[in-house]
């Protein structure tokens, strides 16, 4: 068991998480997954100009989110991840649908992923997934995006940072997951009345 660990803890940060955090096991009774607060409408019907949809990309991650399993930020320099807690899908492309919603149900624009983009590729929504977990320091999930937008038609690229923090009442699996979605619910809002503003 402990040879297929992911977890970066010192032993005297272990101890004190050895509660909520896990080093590999069987999956999950349940698992988590993002729902956004805003959705369009059935039976929508948009059209748009060519060069006037916006596709949203996969963002990038680092290490620790490149997993189903959420992390805890234990402090500066040590990562753990929270026991029996696993998400549906990568975050990247919890997110990357969570915008996508967001953005589409805000504007009038007609939204694309990667996918589709050949399609009609007119602005592109790329970035980071810097944080998507909890911080055991101040306990709160944290999500945090660096959005890239490529306006396209030779305007310039334009890169904001969006970052919101929700309170979580304790850090195990049954606590995190709608703390977790707040906070991304809040970041796709901001970055959907960016983007729909551009």
């Amino acid at each position: 068991m402990i040879r297929n660990a992911k977890i970066l803890v010192p032993a005297i940060a272990a101890l004190s998480l050895s509660a909520c955090v896990s080093f590999g096991g069987n999956a999950p009774a349940q698992l988590l997954t993002l729902t956004s607060d805003a959705r369009v409408a059935t039976g929508t019907v948009r059209t748009g100009a060519p060069g006037t949809s916006i596709t949203v990309m996969d963002p990038d991650t680092p290490k620790k989110l490149d997993t189903v399993r959420v992390p805890v930020q234990v402090d500066a320099v040590s990562v753990a991840y929270i026991k029996d807690a696993q998400w549906v899908d990568s975050p990247r492309h919890l997110f990357q649908k969570m915008l996508s919603e967001t953005i589409a149900a805000s504007g009038t624009a007609i939204v694309l992923d990667s996918g589709q983009y050949s399609a009609d590729p007119g602005k592109r929504l790329l970035g980071e997934l810097i944080d998507f977990g909890v911080d055991a320091r101040t306990s709160m999930a944290v999500v945090t995006y660096d959005a890239t937008l490529a306006p396209g038609g030779g305007a310039p690229v334009l890169r904001k940072r969006f970052s919101a923090s929700v309170p979580v009442s304790a850090i195990h699996a049954a606590s995190v997951g709608a703390p977790i979605n707040q906070a991304a619910n809040k970041v796709a809002a901001e970055v959907a009345a960016w983007v729909n503003g551009v």
